[in-house]
């Protein structure tokens, strides 16, 4: 009975041990199949079937506890593997840190096979790079970490990196914005050379309408000069003899945009304005001197008036500024000035005083001459001839301006047209016949003649500024030691007509051949008697002989010389 008892406690002990080892086996197995799943040799993982039971126990710290590999802070328990780790951040900072992974799905996190090579995982990316190490049993992850690649630059270049990340997060905005300004800029360029080349293009088109109308360049020279002699040969001026078409003349003052008073008079004021660009010169009559305007307007239509020696006409206009009519002349601008102020700021060479004297007598040819034809040109006495109605060129040569008192006169029609304006012309430079009121106005040889008288008061203030021997006089108008700065109609009769009084003649002029020549020149044109003062193409022809007389005066002409 006994032994029996024995026996059974015996064959319960046995099946109790046969038990326990079949557990180890199945817990082994399911391990096993648990950690082929993320086996870095295998191609596919195997899925996992069996849930393990096997649990470990790891290491746990954080930095920078774990800088002392002899020390660890935490125990992790329960877990299913074990890791280490080190890591640079993008500065070149390291640290290192243990841990574990309790479930499942942290696996993939810290050991992705896909990121395992035969020395852990290593990865560069934007916050910088670390190697991982994943092991299996207890405290597996004790002893050194893993090692990382060395770094391919110093800590010098390190903090200077550091050091100049604002510089370059600025570069970074404003780089892109400057390319594309300069970028702009260079196309803006571009594109304004080839509008500018097509203008210039359609220089060599006749069709008016369309030549105008276009945004051409108006370059602001005489009307001898190329540019502008094409401009208005080719225009369409329902008669007149200079300035644009009527129709564009209607809208010529919103074209132009004025810039600065240049001169003002008992007319008004003259501007410089910008038409297309480029510079013109705005007459801006008072609304008082109505008739004067659209006197100036008339001459300057008057058919075949253009001339090398006339101020080239643009147009006329009317507009209102400020609650206040304005009337506007446009002509051609001169930088330098009228004659006034080209002989108050600079001495003339026998060259350049010739060169002044002939393009005014030249004008004046012009203006005096009637030419027959079909679209004939009535003969023009100008009344208001004097220095500040001349303007000087770039060249040296000069232009006639200010028409508001001009008379015309045709010899078809017998008929003298005077304006209706009130007003006179500068005292100083009247005649004696008009400042004793003997001249006679139905006859147009004496308005002619009025103006001879003026020229040679005008040719007296050009000499005295002509340089010989090194020396000339300062600018003087003409009577200044005689009559005050504003004579008066009375004043200058008594000294012209009352004590027959003309300029005096310097000395120095004597043993000069060419201010002799134009002394004896300017005697005859100033004469008491109307009848004695040369013509005006007799003056440029004496003008011709004396320049040629003379060595210092080199004249480009080809033209007759009559004596």
């Amino acid at each position: 009975m006994v032994f029996a008892k024995i026996g059974l406690i015996l064959l319960l002990a046995l099946n109790l041990v046969k038990g326990d080892s079949h557990g180890k086996l199945l817990d082994e197995t399911e391990e096993t199949m648990d950690l082929e799943t993320y086996h870095p040799n295998r191609d596919l993982p195997i899925p996992n079937t069996i849930v393990s039971h096997q649990r470990y126990k790891c290491y746990s710290c954080e930095p920078p506890d774990c800088a002392d590999t002899t020390a660890h802070a935490h125990l992790c328990q329960n877990a299913i593997q074990c890791w280490k780790s080190r890591i640079r951040d993008q500065y070149g900072h390291e640290s290192v840190s243990r841990g574990c992974t309790t479930t499942h799905e942290q696996l993939p996190l810290y050991c992705n096979p896909n990121l395992m090579n035969s020395s852990g995982p290593k990865k560069r990316h934007a916050s910088g790079t670390y190697n991982i190490e994943c092991c299996i049993g207890d405290y597996c992850n004790n002893g050194s970490f893993p090692a990382l690649p060395p770094v391919e630059y110093g800590n010098e270049v390190m903090k200077l990196e550091t050091s100049t990340y604002p510089l370059k997060l600025t570069m970074a905005i404003l780089g892109p914005v400057l390319i594309l300004v300069i970028a702009g800029t260079i196309a803006w360029c571009f594109m304004r050379r080839s509008h500018r080349k097509r203008l210039m293009a359609t220089r060599s088109k006749h069709d008016p309408e369309t030549y105008y109308a276009s945004d051409e360049i108006l370059r602001a020279t005489s009307a001898g000069d190329s540019t502008l002699r094409e401009y208005l040969q080719h225009s369409v001026t329902s008669g007149s003899g200079s300035g644009l078409p009527l129709l564009i003349q209607r809208t010529l003052a919103r074209q132009v945009s004025l810039c600065e008073c240049i001169g003002r008079g008992r007319y008004g004021e003259v501007w410089r304005g910008i038409w297309h660009g480029e510079s013109v010169a705005v007459k801006i009559f008072f609304s008082r001197d109505e008739d004067s305007w659209k006197r100036e307007t008339e001459i300057y239509s008057t058919v075949l008036l253009r001339h090398e020696n006339i101020l080239g006409y643009i147009g006329s206009d009317m507009t209102s500024r400020n609650s206040c009519t304005q009337l506007w002349l446009i002509t051609h601008y001169y930088p330098l000035g009228s004659l006034f102020d080209h002989l108050n700021r600079t001495a003339l060479s026998h060259h350049q005083m010739a060169t002044i004297c002939l393009s005014i007598a030249n004008g004046l040819v012009h203006l005096h001459t009637e030419i027959f034809g079909t679209e004939g040109k009535p003969a023009i006495a100008h009344r208001d001839l004097k220095t500040k109605n001349i303007l000087v060129r770039i060249n040296g040569t000069c232009v006639i301006a200010d028409f508001g008192l001009a008379v015309t006169h045709s010899q078809t029609t017998n008929k003298i047209d005077i304006s209706n304006t009130a007003r006179v012309g500068t005292k100083r430079y009247m005649a004696p016949e008009v400042l004793d009121e003997s001249i006679n106005m139905e006859c147009f040889e004496s308005l002619r003649k009025a103006d001879i008288y003026a020229i040679g008061l005008m040719f007296w203030e050009i000499c005295r500024r002509t340089l010989s021997n090194g020396i000339a006089e300062d600018y003087k108008v003409p009577y200044y030691d005689c009559v005050t700065s504003d004579p008066s109609f009375e004043e200058m009769r008594k000294v012209v007509c009352g004590d027959n009084y003309r300029p005096s003649i310097p000395n120095r002029w004597v043993s000069d051949p060419l201010l002799s020549g134009m002394a004896k020149l300017m005697r005859e044109c100033w004469h008491a008697n109307s009848n004695v003062r040369l013509p005006a193409l007799r003056i440029k022809k004496t003008l011709l002989k004396l320049a040629i007389s003379d060595e210092t005066v080199k004249l480009n002409y080809d033209g007759e010389i009559c004596v």
